[in-house]
């Protein structure tokens, strides 16, 4: 399984990289890249390179311009299934099982912190003394209630009502909000499918990603740190009908990768597709 996962994220990158089928490199088109400044930063700090914004007003992130991925994600961000066909949606319940996983509170509660919420978790470094490894903070896998895959070991795709979990890219050193509020998903079908979607639940409650996972230190700098993450519930979407959902995320904070841009389809958002057949 781990081998399998590798692959999985080996493919993910070089797509990432050079997606042959939408001509984009970096998830960015042509045009996309002549909005930002070709001076840009890289820079070497203990023998491993770090990102860091770019010069321009833009400031784009290069490496994490995705900005939200969902799980399950399946082929072409699809979810498609057969509530009458258990093999059609169990793959998708295995693979929340398998993210979930190291978010189950007894693993939770001996590697990370209980920190206080709706505040940075700030460790500063002591000129050069690296105050390493950080510290994070326990993001528990009961946080996503009726889509933790506890209390419904089907996430809800058995009874037609599926959940999809949201994370953000992981950025070092980003500040996602301002004056004590986090940012927070809202999910809406596209246009065309507004009268399919339906009701909408989000856990936790708010749907948002609590200042104190911030700032995000790095891999190695931050050896357990834990995503958080936000669970879409659909509650009674349209039968037979395919429906594109986009997801948002919302910020008081001025982050250019948080703002919608038409020439940029992953900043500050996510589409998939979302069918659920009984036939």
């Amino acid at each position: 399984m781990a081998k399998e996962d590798e692959k999985k994220e080996t493919g993910e990158w070089k797509e990432f990289f050079w997606n042959p089928r939408t001509h984009e490199l970096l998830g960015r088109t042509a045009s996309s890249w002549g909005e930002c400044s070709p001076v840009c930063v890289l820079y070497i700090r203990h023998g491993r390179f770090t990102p860091r914004w770019c010069t321009d007003s833009t400031r784009v992130n290069l490496p994490q311009t995705r900005g939200m991925m969902i799980r399950p994600k399946g082929d072409q961000l699809e979810i498609v299934y057969n509530v009458q066909k258990t093999e059609s949606w169990d793959t998708y319940v295995q693979a929340l099982d398998n993210f979930l996983a190291p978010y189950n509170d007894s693993q939770q509660v001996m590697k990370n912190d209980a920190c206080i919420p709706d505040q940075y978790f700030i460790q500063e470094d002591s000129g050069e003394v690296r105050n390493n490894p950080k510290r994070s903070c326990q993001f528990n896998r009961t946080m996503l209630e009726e889509c933790s895959g506890l209390s419904d070991h089907t996430y809800g795709y058995q009874d037609k009502k599926p959940c999809v979990l949201i994370k953000l890219n992981r950025v070092i050193g980003m500040l996602p909000g301002e004056k004590g509020k986090s940012p927070y998903v809202t999910c809406r079908a596209r246009k065309e499918d507004s009268d399919n979607i339906g009701p909408i639940a989000y856990f936790p409650p708010n749907g948002s990603f609590n200042l104190m996972y911030y700032p995000y230190y790095g891999k190695r700098a931050q050896v357990n740190y834990s995503q958080p993450l936000v669970a879409v519930k659909f509650m009674n979407l349209t039968l037979n009908t395919d429906v594109n959902v986009e997801c948002t995320i919302n910020s008081n904070s001025n982050i250019t990768q948080f703002k919608i841009s038409e020439r940029d389809k992953f900043a500050g958002r996510v589409i998939f597709k979302l069918r659920i057949n009984t036939m």
